[in-house]
């Protein structure tokens, strides 16, 4: 609402001195609600500010504003609170999603690949897609969320080759996932003795992509075994998609891309390779390598070509990792050479270090995350068990709070940093976590059991004071904040925001009694609280993280 009001009072000064541009601000500190730099404007009409204030001040007659007073070159504005506050309130007690934008977005997110266990590194890519995907839908968007399986490449060559130079069939009716990923870790050892091995798995490439039905054979069963898998880590953090449409998917629409590519004269011969020269700007874009087999750009077009022509996208945001940031670039100015008409844009994060090292699949330093939430969820429940011993469904709050602290520990920070993983950091029930969000809003649930609002008996004058009026501002700002993460593709703007506010709420209770025999004041101060747990519960949800109840 407060965004509302700024703007309503910028274009009303504007309108009536033209020419002339106004900044109103919303001060961090001080006892102003808004603020209008004078300076600027004493400068340009060669005026004392005063002078200037006692000039503005007369055009400003906007009825939201009670008083204005000037200071220390500041034209500051005094909202009506009482008027402004219930406003507040009861916007965000009906608040659903912001205006509907009629645009659908595809957000490619988490895309592991198959015959490799999902790991801490999978993390990031998956919690930050399913929050931006939260984020875009409550910004009125029309979202698909794709997961981009790695389901095809030489790395299956490689897996398939390692494979079948077993001297005895693999068992993999037991722990599938971590013997086939023991057999590419192997792989590579194999190959520093044997070059030749890469050029084997190359050629085996290359065969499955024209068909061969045992290697068909199996590359379904290793990806049949990796969903089963994937799903179970899904379920567990409470991330879905609308679609699964992995690399392989795209194997029979690449040809019509090479085709496009080929009849505006893009493509040449380097070496054998088939390339799109870039310029000097970027290196050549590989569309095929010298034996004909496509590449990660190649499939990556056609996926771009069939978003647009199929789900209608206007825009593609691909949730990957800092290290693809050239890829990305170099798709992008395909496109754009293709005149695709979808925006793109790369959401790239940093990486998640254990012991301060870089995870690796291909060296076998890989953390698996079952084992990890399953650790986060054992510790949860102890921790939730010296609380509150007599606490029932342990084990559901336990997964709840687990599972929260992982993804907010994740979350709560810039995406394009690396995070460092640490259970016993997250897993506090005090400072940045997970489990302080969701015990704040229990806090507020213990207050409100039991009682019910009588809104006839909510009187806003109640919320005039200091102590209220800062946290109904805090409040107001959550809707902007949305639109904020959405823009900068952030949801670390919305772990921030819910941890001020409820910072701000335990500052409150640890200060003003709510429940009161005054029943004018007990009922404002009901609908007070159970606004400021909507909107951190809201917060939550954003984030993928569930809220509850007691625990």
């Amino acid at each position: 609402m407060i965004d509302s009001i700024k703007e309503n009072i910028k274009l009303n000064l504007e309108s009536k001195y033209s020419g002339q541009s106004f900044v109103v601000e919303s001060p961090k500190h001080g006892h102003a609600d808004l603020a209008i730099p004078l300076f600027g404007l004493a400068k340009a009409w060669k005026m004392n500010p005063k002078l200037v204030f006692d000039k503005v001040k007369e055009d400003l007659d906007d009825p939201s504003i009670e008083k204005i007073l000037f200071t220390n070159g500041f034209l500051n504005i005094f909202l009506h609170r009482n008027d402004y506050a219930i406003k507040v309130l009861n916007e965000l007690n009906e608040f659903k999603s912001l205006a509907d934008k009629n645009e659908t977005v595809v957000i490619d997110y988490s895309s592991p690949n198959i015959a490799k266990s999902f790991s801490v590194g999978h993390l990031r890519s998956t919690v930050i897609g399913n929050a931006l995907k939260n984020i875009y839908e409550k910004s009125g968007y029309k979202v698909v969320g794709v997961n981009h399986l790695g389901d095809w490449g030489t790395q299956f060559g490689k897996m398939i080759v390692a494979y079948n130079r077993l001297t005895k069939p693999l068992d993999l009716s037991k722990d599938p996932i971590k013997k086939l990923q023991a057999l590419y870790v192997g792989f590579h050892e194999d190959a520093k003795e044997d070059p030749s091995l890469e050029v084997q798995a190359r050629e085996v490439f290359k065969a499955l992509e024209n068909g061969n039905e045992a290697y068909l054979t199996l590359w379904k069963q290793f990806r049949d075994l990796s969903l089963e898998e994937f799903m179970n880590m899904y379920d567990i953090l409470n991330v879905s998609f609308d679609a699964y449409e992995g690399e392989a998917f795209y194997n029979d629409k690449m040809d019509e891309v090479v085709t496009a590519l080929d009849e505006k004269g893009l493509l040449k011969i380097d070496d054998g390779a088939t390339i799109v020269d870039l310029g000097e700007d970027l290196p050549p874009a590989l569309i095929k390598r010298s034996d004909g087999a496509t590449l990660y750009l190649t499939r990556d077009l056609a996926a771009l070509k069939y978003r647009h022509d199929h789900y209608g996208a206007k825009k593609v945001i691909y949730v990957v990792g800092n290290e693809q940031q050239l890829h990305f670039k170099q798709l992008t100015q395909v496109a754009k050479l293709l005149e695709y008409p979808v925006e793109i844009e790369h959401v790239n994060f940093g990486l998640v270090m254990l012991d301060g090292k870089k995870m690796s699949t291909r060296g076998g330093k890989t953390k698996r995350l079952e084992d990890v939430i399953l650790q986060a969820i054992n510790d949860a429940k102890d921790a939730i068990t010296e609380k509150n011993p007599s606490l029932s469904q342990k084990d559901e709050v336990a997964k709840a709070v687990g599972v929260g602290a992982i993804v907010f520990n994740d979350l709560k920070n810039e995406r394009h940093l690396n995070v460092d993983f640490s259970l016993e950091n997250m897993l506090k029930f005090e400072g940045q976590t997970g489990p302080y969000l969701q015990y704040s809003s229990v806090r507020i649930e213990s207050i409100l059991k039991d009682t019910k609002i009588d809104m006839d008996k909510v009187d806003a004058q109640v919320y005039a004071g200091d102590i209220y009026f800062e946290l109904i501002k805090l409040l107001d700002q959550f809707q902007s904040n949305i639109i904020r993460a959405k823009d900068l593709n952030a949801p670390s703007v919305i772990a921030k925001y819910a941890i001020s506010l409820a910072q701000a709420f335990n500052s409150f209770y640890g200060q003003q009694k709510v429940i009161v025999d005054d029943l004018t004041i007990l009922n404002s101060n009901l609908y007070f609280v159970k606004t400021i747990q909507l909107i951190i519960n809201e917060c939550l949800n954003l984030l993928g993280i569930k809220s509850l109840k007691e625990m």
